[in-house]
C-alpha cells in the first residue's frame, strides 16, 4: 500500500492540468508532489503551499518570488520553475523533476566523501549560485537537502524560496530566515544578506562532506548559533588527519566570520576550488575517509527557521562583566548556553525560561509549546523521518501516547523511519492524548517473474500485473524459442527489484538463416531462391549502374554471407546497367600517357606488344576507338609498336 493515497491531494488535478500521482516529500511550509502535465505530458514537481500558509501574504510572495527568480536562472545546476499558479486554496509551483536524492540523504548514508566527491558536487553547486549571484540574487538558504543529485550524477540547486536580491536592503529587525547549522556570522548577529553568505554556508556544506559531520553542534540551536559567531569552522583534518591543506584553506576562506575576507561570490569561490583540486593528486583526491563516527542525524537544525531576531541582535553587558585587557567593554552577540566549566553571571529563572521557550519555538524543536493560562494543552512534536524509537521517545517526552502504528510500503522514506502522523505534526491536542505513528518499510520490492517461451504481448501484460514496468527489448538468434518469445530478462527471473522498475526482455529472432547471394541473378530467380530459404523479398523502388545487365540484382541486404530469422526481408536493388562512358582516343600517345588517360576515365587497360612491340613505347592501335563509348570498368587494349 502506497501511505501518499492518505494524501488528499494525490490522484487529484491541480487547475485543471497538473494531475497528483505521489508525495515526494514534506516539509514546514510546503508538500512535493510527482506529478504530470496533462497538456505536454511529462513528469514533473508541484511544490504545493500548505493551505493554511495561503494566507499569508508574505509566505505567497515568497512563493511568487521564488518563480520569477529561477525564471531569470537559465543554467543546467538549477532546478527550473516551469509554472506558478493556485487552484482554490492551493498555491502551487511547478518544477523540474529530479529522479535521484539530495546531498543530505547521501552524508547520511555514507558519512564523509572522498574529496574527489566532494568538489565534484561543490563545482556545479557554486556554478549556480555563480548564475545566481551574477543575475543579483542570493540563495539564502543553501544546505545538504537543497542539493539535488540525479540517478545520471546531475548536481542541482532547489529552493530558492528565500532568495533575496543583491540590491534590496538586507537590513532586518523582525527575524532572520535561514537553516541554524548554515548561518553567516553577519546574518545571525544583523540580518545582512549579500553573495558571501552563500559562500559562507557552501564552506559548511564543504565541511560536511569532508568529515562528515557539521563544524559546530550544541546541546540547542541557540549555543550553534553563538558558536558561528565567536569561533572559527576547524580544519577539517582535524577530525579527519591526512586530507590535505589546500582543502583546509579552502574551507578556512569560504567560512571566514569576516565576510571581507571571505571570496565576493559563489565564481570567485569556485575559482579558489578549481585552484586547489590542481594542486591535489589523484592519491589525494581519492583517499578514502575513514568510517563516519557521528551521532545519529537529528534535522532539527536543518530545518529552513524563521529565528526571532531578538535572539540574534546585539545584547550589551553590564559594564565588568567582559570587560578586555585593554580597558574596552565587548559586546556578545547572543547569549550563549552554560558550556561546561565556564561560570556566567546569575540570570533570573524566569528570563532563562522565557528565552529558551522562544528559541523551541521559533525553530519548531522540543517537546512541545506551552500555552499561557493553558497547560493542559501541547502540540504534536515533529515526527517525519524519525525512527520509531525516536517517534516514542519524543512523544513520551511531550506528554503524549504513543496511538496505532501502521506500517507501510514507500519509495522514498527510509524503512523504519515515520512517514506521517495522526494528528499531524504541530496540531494542537490535549496531554497524554495519543498519537497514532505511519512508519514505512522501505520500497515495495517484487520477484520478477519468469517469462521464457511467452510472447512479447503476454510478458509486457505479465510484467505490469506483478507491478513492474516492461522496458526496453533487445532480439536475439535462437535455435531453441519460438520466434517472437522471450528468452530472457534483466535482472533474470527469481531477482527481487523495487515496484514500477523497468524489466528489460530479450526476444527470439527465431532459427538463423543464411542468407544466399543473388547478386547479377534476374529477379525472378533471386525471388525463387530467397523466398525458398523462408525470406520476404522487397524491391527498391531506385536503381543503380553496376556491372550487371539491366533488370538484374545490382545489390542486396543483408549482404551474402550474412544471418536472418525466418521471415525477415531481404532488400533487392536492381541494376540500371553499366554506365556508358566515351573512350579517350590514345592512339600516338606514350603507353604511360594512354595508361593515365583511360584508367583516369574509368577504364581498364591491357597491352597488346607483340613480337614488333617488345621495346616500343607508342600506342598504335586500341580495341576501341576514341570517341566511342564503352562500358565503364571495361578494359580496353591498346597494340604497342
Amino acid at each position: 500500500m502506497d501511505t501518499t493515497l492518505q494524501d488528499p491531494l494525490v490522484g487529484q488535478v491541480l487547475d485543471g492540468r497538473y494531475r497528483i500521482d505521489a508525495r515526494v516529500a514534506a516539509g514546514g511550509m510546503a508538500t512535493v508532489y510527482r506529478a504530470l502535465d496533462t497538456r505536454l505530458d511529462r513528469v514533473l514537481a508541484l511544490k504545493v503551499m500548505h493551505p493554511a500558509l495561503a494566507g499569508d501574504g508574505s509566505f505567497v510572495d515568497r512563493f511568487i518570488r521564488e518563480a520569477k527568480s529561477v525564471a531569470r536562472l537559465d543554467h543546467p545546476n538549477v532546478v527550473q520553475v516551469f509554472d506558478q499558479g493556485t487552484d482554490g486554496s492551493y498555491v502551487y509551483l511547478a518544477m523540474e523533476y529530479i529522479a535521484g536524492c539530495t546531498l543530505r540523504d547521501v552524508l547520511r548514508e555514507r558519512g564523509a566523501l572522498q574529496p574527489r566527491a566532494a568538489l565534484d558536487i561543490l563545482e556545479p553547486v557554486l556554478a549556480a549560485l555563480g548564475a545566481a549571484h551574477r543575475a543579483g540574487f542570493v540563495h539564502r538558504d543553501m544546505k545538504p537537502e537543497n542539493v539535488l543529485i540525479g540517478d545520471d550524477g546531475r548536481v542541482k540547486v532547489a529552493d530558492f524560496g528565500l532568495v533575496r536580491s543583491v540590491d534590496t536592503v538586507t537590513s532586518t529587525t523582525g527575524s532572520v530566515l535561514g537553516t541554524v547549522s548554515y548561518l553567516a556570522p553577519e546574518q545571525i548577529e544583523r540580518g545582512t544578506t549579500d553573495p558571501r553568505v552563500d559562500v559562507y554556508a557552501c564552506g559548511v556544506v564543504l565541511y560536511e562532506m569532508l568529515t562528515g559531520g557539521k563544524p559546530h553542534s550544541g546541546d540547542s540551536p541557540a549555543q550553534v548559533l553563538y558558536r558561528h559567531i565567536h569561533e572559527d569552522v576547524p580544519p577539517p583534518s582535524a577530525l579527519v588527519p591526512g586530507l590535505p591543506f589546500e582543502l583546509d584553506e579552502l574551507v578556512a576562506s569560504a567560512t571566514a566570520r569576516n565576510p571581507d575576507v571571505r571570496p565576493h561570490d559563489a565564481v570567485a569561490l569556485l575559482g579558489q576550488v578549481r585552484e586547489a583540486r590542481r594542486a591535489l593528486t589523484e592519491e589525494q583526491l581519492d583517499a578514502l575517509p575513514p568510517q563516519a563516527l557521528t551521532a545519529e542525524h537529528d534535522n532539527a537544525e536543518d530545518r529552513t527557521s524563521v529565528i526571532p531576531r531578538a535572539l540574534t541582535v546585539p545584547r550589551p553587558l553590564p559594564v565588568g562583566e567582559d570587560a578586555a585587557a585593554d580597558g574596552v567593554h565587548r559586546t556578545t552577540r547572543l547569549q550563549s548556553p552554560p558550556v561546561p566549566g565556564r561560570r556566567r553571571p546569575a540570570r533570573p529563572r524566569r528570563a532563562t525560561v522565557a528565552v529558551l521557550a522562544a528559541v523551541l519555538l521559533a525553530l519548531g524543536v522540543g517537546a512541545g509549546v506551552w500555552y499561557i493560562n493553558s497547560g493542559q494543552f501541547t502540540k504534536v512534536p515533529p515526527l517525519l523521518t524519525k525512527t520509531e524509537a525516536q517517534a516514542r521517545e519524543r512523544l513520551r517526552s511531550a506528554g503524549l501516547d504513543v496511538g496505532e502504528v501502521k506500517r507501510s510500503y514507500n519509495d522514498t522514506v527510509d524503512r523504519g523511519t515515520v512517514v506521517s502522523t495522526d494528528p499531524a505534526p504541530g496540531t494542537r491536542i490535549r496531554d497524554h492524548d495519543s498519537v497514532a505513528l505511519t512508519v514505512s518499510l522501505g520500497p515495495e520490492t517484487v520477484k520478477v517473474p519468469d517469462l521464457r517461451g511467452r510472447s512479447l504481448a503476454g510478458a509486457r501484460a505479465r510484467l505490469k500485473s506483478a507491478g513492474l514496468e516492461p522496458g526496453m527489448v533487445t532480439r536475439e538468434f535462437s535455435e531453441d524459442v519460438a520466434r517472437g518469445s522471450v528468452i530472457a530478462t534483466a535482472p533474470r527471473a527469481g531477482t527481487e527489484r523495487h515496484a514500477g522498475s523497468a524489466i528489460a526482455l530479450t526476444v527470439s529472432k527465431g532459427s538463423p538463416i543464411d542468407v544466399p547471394d543473388v547478386t547479377g541473378d534476374d529477379l525472378d530467380s533471386a525471388k525463387q531462391e530467397l523466398t525458398d530459404a523462408g525470406l520476404k523479398v522487397r524491391v527498391a523502388p531506385q536503381r543503380i549502374d553496376s556491372e550487371y545487365d539491366k533488370g538484374a540484382v545490382a545489390a542486396q541486404s543483408p549482404r551474402d554471407g550474412g544471418q536472418a530469422a525466418e521471415g525477415d526481408t531481404v532488400t533487392l536493388t536492381l541494376s540500371k546497367g553499366p554506365e556508358m562512358i566515351e573512350v579517350p582516343d590514345v592512339v600516338g600517345d606514350s603507353v604511360d600517357d594512354a595508361h593515365d588517360a583511360l584508367e583516369g576515365a574509368g577504364f581498364e587497360v591491357d597491352e597488346d606488344r607483340g613480337l614488333l612491340g617488345l621495346f616500343g613505347d607508342t600506342v598504335k592501335k586500341q580495341s576501341v576507338e576514341g570517341g566511342d563509348k564503352a562500358p565503364k570498368g571495361s578494359t580496353i587494349t591498346i597494340t604497342i609498336r
